[in-house]
């Protein structure tokens, strides 16, 4: 994996883009640093290196335009060397050594500490890199997908995103064709040049964002021709580069469009005209005539480009501005006050008549220096008046401060002339009554006080549920009658002052509120889901009419202020009949399942990976049983693989429910399944089962339905996910770890499970959330989208500040999984064939064969392709320990966590080594005996120190299980068991020891209904006395007389998970 970097570099040709990458490799000792010249910087990719990247990298969105390419290289025209200047670790002894840092390193537990005359400088390195034009520039910037610029494994550097950002800029300013064409002289000639425009307040305001913003290793490149021998640090001006950039940029795109256009209408005659037009549209940007011609021309486009010409020149510190005051009693007209006000501080503002009374070059007002404050002023007004008539009899006047305005003048101010004028270059001051023109605060609009109806009378609420409603007409927060309506029609007139404020009445909403008096006063509505929108900011409207005052009494009001943030819920107490001690975290999780389900609202739970979902289930199950409400069953869904996991955990911590799996080539259907599952609390069921048994689930009225691991409905279209919409049941909660994987429409998928409709039909969704949010990084409906889920959505993070203090520093956890049917035939052909085999065997031999079944059935429980020596791993399917594995790491990864697994199986090791980075997509490390030293130290080394290290090693226990630190995983999965807990123990604490600064979470894997779950449940139910016994490994197995050991190795059928029709 490669990080990209890059930056802009001006030149006097135009300028270039400089793109290059680093990648990790493990260094055997630091440069030393030479006398003269600059080295080579040894974790930057060649240029083969980056051209074999790039090539792999098109897949994911990042490619370079076709021409750069001659077959698989690069043309040796773009190849560049250049020199950037890197925070490097510098040592002054002797000799002097330097190392650059890797731009994704964060330091950590392990990286060194300065000190004994170490310091971080920067340095100057040379680097191999690719050098694109501006119009290459451009096509590779804006080919970036904007998902590369998040995550864990990002590709692009923060230098790289900063200017990817910038080139979306300049789409926008391209957009709004916000540029000018230009005739700038150089030393040997002239150019013609498309320049951006930035006057309007919005752009300036964004310069200056981009300014302050600029990422350091943007401005650490040398300039274009700097020699590569002179060791020099060079810090480029923020603003003159991005400004630099984004002339380039726009002049390049501009020109690629501009050469049907230029030369039409122009007389050959006029030389210098012509000659410019057309370098305005050709590659060449020379206009071919002499100086005495241009001079007209050039005098021509000062005076035409002199009122914008101050912002053509760079930035400006104050801009003419515009405050319109409301009229007084005595007068209906409206005054509209001129003066200066300071770009980066719209509160700061100098009135007319202070500017005119003070006739000085520069004028210090409150500790600010104005230069040409009363030419700032004039230019301004005279620019204005263009685009606002009604100020031009105003600048007759030999010091013009104000001029007055008819009430339609002032509304055409507020409604056009206000947003031309903040577009190009000017403030614009409105009585704070009108400012809010998008939303509805002071439209008018109806006033609502909402409460719920009566339960008894109207049964379980749910989102569709009407509410009690009591309406009122208002605008700017006055209630109106049906008079005082009548009377503010009456005035015609767009502005009308209510309780002390102008406010605006819309022709659209006087038409809809008089509809509204005459056919729908008496019919007003409002859903449960109508006031959840309104109260999380969404915007509702009834008749046609907006919401503009939302008021909720009672339960409703309870509600409301829970799910919008504005009242924390109650913790749940844990109940009586749970077998152990809920952590803080998890009671107010529970407490938040019990909320949501009174109201009959469906709850995601999304909490992270061993933050305990299925303890917080079980307590709210025991939590409804307890209060007497769990009249009817539950059903919970889940993968196949984690049937067995879920029934024990139920046994474990909630023993008074019952529960009942519904499973297996005999399970039941039809009115008997009914029957049985009237009998228990809580039905437990597989994904796979749900459409094949539909029709026999939906003969229960369920009391839940609860899905596990919810991410397998994220494809709406799936057979699984349209059949599990199709159930019935007064409450619905998804558990996942994992809500958003890849595209908001699997968010879509579960919350339409949830709440169905409530995020609208899917093509809506799409449209209105998806396609902004993910092609254009559209933060308004991002913001609205979170708004509308985060009610609904509980998701706590390990890194929580309040969930890390209640966690244990290591928790250990056992995954128990299911055996194919594939699995439990080897094995009882296996245990058969072996025990008549021990029968007749004594002593040495007898013990061999006892241990060689152990690691036959070992081999069958980690997968059939492990036992049968099948050369590579061909379906998931086939083992329940590699489908649970697999399920889990995709958890792991989506977290940005890392994970080890141990394996006592070398050959085990490398069937799983290649098959996870197929399924998973990424690289997988494998260490075992047989990895050389070297190799060894480098693939711990890559583990530990690279930022982009593959996420996942797979060690053999004895090679892997002592002497190496491994602090960065937090993840340890024991897939097959040693049953010796100290070799466990050791391995374990390749994670957990100094210098890990995570919780760790271990995982070791049981097959159920296997000698590993008789002899796992032997050590929970005994474990002092068990770690004794069993203390040595697996001798004591072979002191078992026959009986004792079938016994043992009995296999419980029950723990066969293959699907049967």
């Amino acid at each position: 994996m490669a990080i990209l970097h890059g930056s802009w570099q001006p030149s006097d040709q135009g300028g270039y883009f400089f793109l290059w990458g680093e990648t990790w490799r493990s260094l055997s000792a630091p440069a030393i640093a030479p006398e003269s010249g600059i080295l080579v910087h040894p974790l930057a990719m060649t240029h083969g290196e980056l051209a074999a990247w790039l090539r792999g990298g098109a897949r994911d969105g990042v490619s370079l335009p076709p021409e750069l390419w001659k077959g698989d290289r690069l043309t040796s025209a773009v190849q560049e060397i250049q020199v950037v200047a890197l925070p490097t670790d510098w040592s002054d002894g002797a000799p002097v050594t330097a190392l650059p840092r890797l731009s994704g390193a964060a330091p950590g537990p392990d990286s060194p500490a300065l000190g004994d005359g170490r310091s971080l400088l920067l340095h100057p390195w040379q680097v191999p890199g690719i050098r694109l034009s501006a119009a290459q520039t451009w096509a590779f910037l804006q080919s970036l997908p904007l998902g590369l610029v998040n995550g864990h494994m990002s590709l692009l550097g923060d230098d790289l995103r900063y200017w990817s950002h910038g080139a979306r800029w300049c789409l926008d300013i391209l957009a709004r064709s916000k540029f000018v064409p230009r005739l700038l002289p150089t030393e040997s000639a002239y150019q013609a040049r498309w320049q951006p425009l930035l006057d309007s307040a919005v752009d300036q305001a964004r310069l200056e964002h981009f300014v302050r913003h600029m990422p350091p290793a943007s401005r650490c490149y040398g300039p274009d021709g700097a020699e590569k021998g002179a060791p020099a640090v060079f810090l480029a001006e923020p603003r003159p580069l991005l400004q630099h950039f984004l002339a380039a940029l726009l002049d390049a795109q501009v020109r690629s469009l501009a050469p049907a256009q230029t030369d039409r209408g122009v007389p050959e005659t006029v030389v210098p005209m012509g000659a410019w037009l057309a370098a305005l549209g050709q590659p060449t940007v020379q206009v071919e005539a002499s100086a005495e011609a241009i001079a007209p021309l050039e005098s021509a486009l000062a005076t035409w480009m002199a009122p914008i010409q101050h912002h053509l020149a760079g930035h400006q510190a104050f801009q003419a501005c515009f405050q319109l005051h409301a009229p007084t009693e005595a007068s209906d007209r409206w005054l509209l006050t001129y003066g200066l006000q300071a770009v980066n501080d719209p509160d700061f503002r100098v009135e007319a008549e202070e500017i005119w009374n003070h006739p000085v070059e520069t004028l210090i007002e409150r500790g600010r220096a104005i230069a040409q404050p009363q030419e700032t002023l004039l230019r301004g007004l005279g620019l204005a008046s263009r685009l606002f008539v009604p100020l031009e009899a105003s600048l007759d006047q030999p010091h013009p401060s104000h001029c007055v305005l008819s009430p339609l003048e002032a509304y055409d101010f507020i409604k056009t002339a206000s947003f031309r004028l903040q577009d190009s270059g000017f403030g614009v001051v409105l009585p704070p009554s009108l400012t809010n023109r998008n939303g509805f605060a002071n439209r008018l609009g109806l006033k609502i006080q909402a409460q719920t109806p009566d339960p008894q009378a109207n049964g379980r609420l749910g989102l569709q549920s009407l509410l009690n409603l009591a309406w009122e007409l208002s605008i700017g927060g006055q209630t109106l009658s049906k008079r005082e309506f009548d009377r503010l029609v009456a005035l015609k007139t767009p502005l009308v002052e209510i309780n002390g404020e102008w406010v605006e009445l819309r022709d659209s909403d006087i038409r809809a509120a008089q509809e509204f008096f005459a056919n729908r006063k008496d019919k007003a509505t409002l859903s449960l889901e109508d006031a959840l929108r309104i109260s999380t900011g969404d915007s509702q409207t009834i008749g046609r009419l907006p919401v503009v005052s939302f008021e909720a009494t009672g339960a409703l009001q309870e509600l409301v202020t829970t799910l919008t943030g504005r009242r924390s819920l109650e913790t749940a107490t844990t109940p009586a009949g749970f077998q152990g001690q809920l952590r803080p975290y998890q009671a107010r999780g529970v407490g938040w399942l019990a909320f949501l389900e009174r109201w009959n609202l469906g709850a995601c739970l999304a909490d992270d990976m061993g933050l305990g979902k299925t303890i917080e289930l079980i307590a709210f199950l025991l939590h409804l049983q307890e209060r007497g409400d769990l009249q009817g069953p539950t059903l919970l869904v889940c993968p196949t693989s984690v049937l067995g996991n879920w029934e024990r955990e139920v046994q474990r911590f909630g023993p008074s429910l019952k529960a009942w799996v519904h499973h297996g080539d005999k399970r039941l259907k039809a009115k008997a399944f009914a029957k049985e599952a009237a009998r228990h609390q809580l039905v437990i069921t597989s994904y796979a089962l749900i459409p094949r048994d539909l029709k026999t689930l939906q003969e229960v009225r369920w009391r839940g339905v609860v899905l596990d691991e919810a991410q397998n409905i994220k494809n709406a279209d799936s057979k699984q996910s349209q059949a599990v919409r199709q159930l019935e049941a007064q409450f619905r909660i998804a558990l996942t770890g994992t809500p958003v994987e890849n595209r908001l429409a699997e968010l879509w998928s579960i919350l339409d499970f949830l709440n169905p409709n409530y995020l609208g039909p899917r093509k809506f969704f799409q449209r209105r959330f998806a396609v902004p949010i993910e092609r254009y990084g559209d933060t308004d409906s991002l913001r609205t989208l979170r708004s509308l889920v985060q009610p609904f959505i509980l998701r706590r993070l390990k890194t929580d500040r309040e969930i890390i203090q209640d966690l244990p520093d290591k928790q250990e956890m056992t995954v128990f999984c299911g055996l194919s049917a594939e699995q439990a035939s080897l094995y009882q052909h296996t245990v058969d064939q072996s025990l008549l085999e021990i029968d007749a065997a004594e002593g040495i031999q007898r013990r061999g064969i006892i241990l060689a079944l152990l690691t036959k059935l070992k081999q069958i429980c980690n997968h059939p392709a492990h036992f049968l020596k099948h050369p590579q791993l061909s379906s998931t399917q086939r083992s329940g320990k590699l489908q649970r594995l697999e399920e889990m790491l995709e958890e792991v990864f989506s977290e940005g966590d890392r994970a080890l697994i141990f394996t006592q199986f070398a050959e085990w090791g490398k069937l799983l080594q290649p098959y996870l980075e197929t399924r998973l997509g990424q690289e997988a490390l494998f260490l075992y005996g047989g990895v050389r030293k070297k190799q060894r130290e480098e693939m711990v080394d890559r583990f530990q120190n690279d930022p982009q290290a593959p996420r996942v090693m797979i060690l053999s226990l004895k090679a892997g299980g002592v002497g190496l630190n491994l602090t960065r995983a937090n993840h340890v999965f024991h897939f097959d068991r040693w049953w010796n807990p100290a070799v466990e123990n050791q391995a374990t604490d390749r994670v957990f020891r100094i210098g890990q600064t995570r919780n760790v979470q271990v995982h070791k894997f049981v097959c159920s209904g296997t000698l590993e779950a008789k002899i796992h449940d032997m050590i929970e139910g005994k474990k002092a006395l068990a770690e004794q016994v069993v203390g040595s490994g697996e001798d004591w197995l072979t002191e078992l007389n026959t009986d004792q050991l079938r016994d043992l190795l009995l296999l419980d059928r029950s723990a066969v998970i293959d699907e049967e029709l």
